[in-house]
């Protein structure tokens, strides 16, 4: 489930829509979980559907460590790429704002760490990298997990109208990592080796 303070927008032609902030969400917020009503798919179930279900699950899924495509039901399968993302995915079936996020802002994520089966050429937002790579998670997870950590430090000290969607132990362990108390599983674990 994507955060309630969001809602889509026509972006431009290169993009299509987007999910923009309507309200400013600050750096820490769970942006997205993982919830009862997405919906996973073997490969299996996949390969056996008709060829319009495919080109969804291409545009709007995303891959998991399991191998699986997870087709989130709300707007969160709105979220478009950047590689100056102010989202970014944890360990833990959420997601982080790592960054403050605006009003009129969209949400975006680096699709590098979503299993990607081919590279793409993102759009060039003057960084280094140019072409999200199926093992960018492995490239990257040590950069992801860093920002993740300094997002981790807000997480109990701003509103976080998605926690009703985070089991108990699973908040527990949250509000220990924000202490320092347990260590935080690297994004690393969200790799799907094929």
């Amino acid at each position: 489930m994507i955060h309630p303070k969001t809602e889509i927008k026509y972006i431009n032609d290169s993009v299509g829509y987007g999910v923009v902030a309507k309200e400013f969400i600050p750096k820490g917020t769970i942006t997205w979980v993982l919830d009862k009503l997405d919906r996973e798919f073997t490969p299996n179930e996949l390969e056996n559907m008709e060829p319009i279900y495919k080109d969804i699950f291409e545009t709007y899924a995303y891959k998991n460590n399991k191998g699986n495509h997870v087709l989130c039901w709300d707007n969160g399968r709105y979220v478009n790429h950047s590689f100056n993302s102010n989202c970014l995915t944890t360990a833990y079936n959420f997601e982080l704002a790592i960054r403050d996020i605006h009003p009129g802002e969209q949400l975006t994520d680096d699709y590098g760490y979503l299993n990607v089966d081919t590279p793409f050429r993102g759009i060039d937002e003057g960084t280094k990298r140019k072409i999200v790579y199926p093992d960018d998670l492995l490239k990257y997870h040590k950069l992801w997990d860093k920002k993740l950590l300094a997002a981790f430090k807000n997480i109990s000290k701003i509103p976080q109208p998605l926690k009703t969607l985070i089991e108990d132990d699973l908040w527990s362990l949250v509000l220990s990592i924000e202490k320092g108390e347990a260590e935080m599983e690297s994004i690393q674990v969200n790799y799907y080796k094929k």
